[in-house]
């Protein structure tokens, strides 16, 4: 009779879990049966393991064989569990030595041939191995992404075999490295590319400043997703602790991460016939949605009146707290969702509202600009109208005396968001209600006049504060101490599509 433990770890939300793999071999027939919570695809993994063990030229013990998952009341998914568990066969039939293992976490899936396959949840794995110090084995396809974790000593393996030589000294893995290709200054769309609409320019200005909301609106080929699109170029530089966070998010979602696009932000832009779940997440095992991979990026809702409204809903408590808990039967995550929040939309159905090609009635206005409501347009901080542009300026790019790249506006947002963080810590959008009193002090004159237009425009309390928030932020990128009248006049003018809405 022996035994052999190996370390793992598996993914829950956005962080990795330990399990220990105990493999015991006891006579009797000749069976392996897998506990722990093991759903199908490490259930199946007997089959791929047996493969594997023999393809790599070694033996198979032809004994009773019982896998252990623990702890038993964690659930446990994929094939991350393969590498580790035919490693503990290895080790309790004696082919490999016990002390190898003793301090290392390995992950990975296996082919029949022995070959290792690339699995997700890499980062949160590396970081929680870092954590406890130990060694991190995994597939030679996900080595560049654990490298990014400067703290992780992990290897990269071709396949069983090679991971076995390892252990036994014979071949050394190499130790793993980032790409020479990944860029530390990411590329984006440049602001150049927009010709005129110099007021959404600078209401882009103003919301990559502040981290603010925007709704866009405007007929149809205003280059209102032009403008969206540019956003992340002229956001403020990822931070390390930023950039990690949002790479093990994307680790975990079911399309992987690319190190190539380390400290890029992201810009996600899903299609309005996206569901609830596709959105916030979900599944039966909760993975990260749209809004949680758009964590410290942008998420573009282009066409927003055509998502469906109880779609549109889910949105209204994470753009408050930016973070969205993912609730089900066998697991409950909780996902972050700090994303800026970008959305364009048409005028009417048409989209040419106010023109003589234009047949829509107001019924029929009312009814498209009402699939949107009036808590989730509350919630946003700046209402903008995109009118159509200039034909000259469709020929003539020198025409455009206002045109800039989004180097120079990047360099006048960064400057704004220093005097944020000196302030207060954080950007203005996140304020809360004492600090807004704090910082966004007004005159006599000036409350009088954010409260005519509170009136006048049928604003709540909420929209008040957010006015509040521009405003300053507005002062901020003019280098002002103080929110003056022309700031708050033009924090105000922002929301005066709330009118026809």
């Amino acid at each position: 009779m022996s035994i052999a433990k190996v370390y793992s770890r598996a993914v829950t939300g956005i962080h990795a879990q330990s399990v220990t793999i105990e493999v015991h071999l006891s006579n009797g027939l000749p069976s392996l049966s897998i506990v722990g919570m093991p759903e199908t695809a490490v259930k199946e993994s007997k089959d791929r393991v047996r493969s594997a063990i023999l393809n790599s030229q070694f033996n198979f013990p032809q004994q009773r064989i019982t896998i252990n998952l623990a702890p038993a009341d964690l659930p446990k998914e994929g094939g991350r569990f393969d590498l580790p568990i035919a490693l503990g066969i290895l080790a309790a039939s004696g082919q490999i030595p016990l002390k190898a293992i003793a301090d290392k976490e390995f992950i990975g899936e296996l082919g029949l041939a022995g070959e290792c396959r690339s699995v997700r949840g890499v980062l949160p794995t590396a970081l929680a191995t870092s954590a406890a110090k130990r060694v991190l084995i995994l597939p030679s396809a996900n080595a560049s992404e654990a490298a990014l974790i400067e703290q992780c000593q992990c290897f990269g393996a071709d396949s069983l075999l090679a991971v076995c030589a390892h252990l036994h000294g014979q071949q050394l893995l190499n130790l793993a490295e980032i790409p020479d290709d990944i860029s530390t200054e990411p590329e984006y769309p440049d602001l150049i590319d927009i010709r005129g609409q110099s007021h959404a320019r600078r209401a882009l200005e103003i919301a990559a400043a502040g981290s603010h909301s925007l709704l866009f609106c405007g007929p149809p080929g205003t280059g209102k997703t032009m403008l969206a699109s540019r956003l992340p170029g002229i956001l403020t530089s990822m931070s390390e602790a930023e950039a990690m966070e949002t790479a093990a998010i994307h680790s975990i979602a079911s399309n992987g991460f690319d190190p190539a696009q380390w400290r890029q932000r992201p810009f996600r832009s899903p299609h309005h016939t996206a569901s609830a779940v596709a959105l916030v997440g979900g599944g039966s095992q909760p993975r990260p949605g749209e809004i949680s991979l758009a964590h410290n990026g942008v998420l573009f809702l282009d066409e927003l009146p055509e998502f469906d409204r109880r779609v549109l809903e889910v949105l209204r408590e994470p753009i408050e707290s930016g973070k969205i808990s993912v609730s089900r039967a066998a697991q409950q995550a909780e996902f972050p969702a700090r994303f800026q929040l970008v959305a364009a939309m048409n005028p009417c159905p048409c989209g040419y509202l106010g023109e003589s090609r234009c047949r829509c009635t107001e019924e029929q206005v009312r009814r498209y600009r009402a699939k949107v409501s009036g808590p989730l347009l509350d919630r946003i901080d700046m209402l903008v109208e995109v009118p159509a542009v200039d034909k000259r300026l469709l020929r003539n790019q020198a025409a455009d005396a206002t045109a800039e790249h989004s180097e120079q506006v990047r360099h006048r947002v960064e400057k704004a968001r220093h005097r944020q963080l000196d302030r207060q810590g954080k950007a203005n959008n996140l304020l809360e209600q004492k600090e807004i009193e704090e910082v966004c002090l007004l005159t006599e004159q000036d409350y009088q006049l954010v409260e005519k237009a509170i009136i006048r425009l049928g604003l709540s309390a909420r929209a008040y504060h957010r006015i509040l928030k521009v405003a300053r932020t507005i002062a901020d990128l003019a280098g002002s101490r103080q929110i003056q009248t022309e700031h708050l006049s033009e924090a105000i003018s922002y929301r005066r599509l709330d009118v026809g809405y």
